[in-house]
């Protein structure tokens, strides 16, 4: 593609080259091809800042001796070609203007895509299209909204970046009694495009059974560090439930029995004096 980045001017019009004559010694033409416009390039190449509009040309060639007609479409990338439907004369060879913008707000890298033809058999061709977008490259992420959950532990990546990131988590735990919890920096299975946010978990089996524990997530990815704290007190309730109604048993049974032994002591001598008064 050339070099110089021209924002989309005139009406973009199709050129028609009409072919050489076939050589007599051909048993049958070949079928139509796709192609860039302009010399012999495999693919179509283009780099720009974002917001940037690129141009060039594709070909459609049709050495057959009867017309063709296909159509025309960019995928992948925002392409817009001068024209999506066409048909291409005997031995003719047809042009077709296009333009390849850069999306606003992308992160720099490389981007592909490509433009496709295809006629009324559903034969199709392909010609890619290799995109790079200019700009810094910085890579950037942050840990949010890290919680305790029954079945363990979820937070958020958040890439803060301009660049696709893989990050590598460390968990580590440590509660009043030493640490509880240690695991090494592994990989993530997932890719965090610029401005993506995922929310992950991580299990936490045979967690403490009565304890205060202070958790830290680490996270590092191309070059970036984060890092999110958080606490926690765990707490048998239901067993702690359990022993307080026992407890609440026994002390109604204590009271109940002291106020039986309270009673029969009260009831004894009005008994004795009964027995030993005065008999007429």
């Amino acid at each position: 593609m050339p070099s110089a980045v021209r924002a989309l001017g005139p009406p973009l019009l199709m050129t028609l080259t009409l072919l050489g004559t076939a050589s007599p010694a051909a048993a049958r033409p070949a079928g139509w091809s796709l192609a860039p416009a302009g010399g012999p390039r495999p693919t179509f190449y283009a780099e720009g800042a974002p917001g940037t509009a690129l141009q060039d040309t594709v070909a459609v060639t049709n050495p057959a001796h009867t017309p063709v007609t296909v159509r025309l479409r960019g995928t992948g990338l925002p392409v817009v070609l001068a024209r999506a439907t066409l048909t291409v004369p005997a031995r003719t060879r047809a042009e077709v203007p296009f333009t390849v913008t850069v999306p606003s707000g992308s992160a720099p890298g490389a981007r592909s895509g490509a433009i496709e033809a295809r006629d009324g058999t559903g034969r199709t061709a392909s010609v890619p299209v290799r995109l790079r977008i200019a700009g810094p490259r910085l890579a950037a992420l942050t840990v949010e909204h890290l919680a305790f959950h029954p079945d363990g532990i979820t937070y958020q990546l958040v890439n803060r970046g301009t660049t696709v990131l893989v990050p590598t988590l460390a968990v580590r735990a440590d509660g009043i009694f030493g640490r509880v919890l240690d695991r090494a920096p592994r990989p993530l299975p997932v890719r965090l495009a610029p401005g993506a946010r995922r929310t992950l978990s991580e299990p936490w089996h045979g967690r403490p059974f009565l304890d205060r524990v202070d958790v830290r997530l680490t996270v590092t990815a191309g070059g970036a560090h984060a890092t999110a704290t958080t606490a926690a007190t765990f707490v048998p309730w239901g067993t702690l439930g359990a022993l307080a109604g026992l407890a609440a048993t026994a002390t109604v049974t204590f009271l109940v029995r002291r106020r039986g032994r309270r009673t029969g002591e009260s009831e004894s001598p009005s008994r004795e004096a009964e027995s030993t008064g005065a008999v007429s």
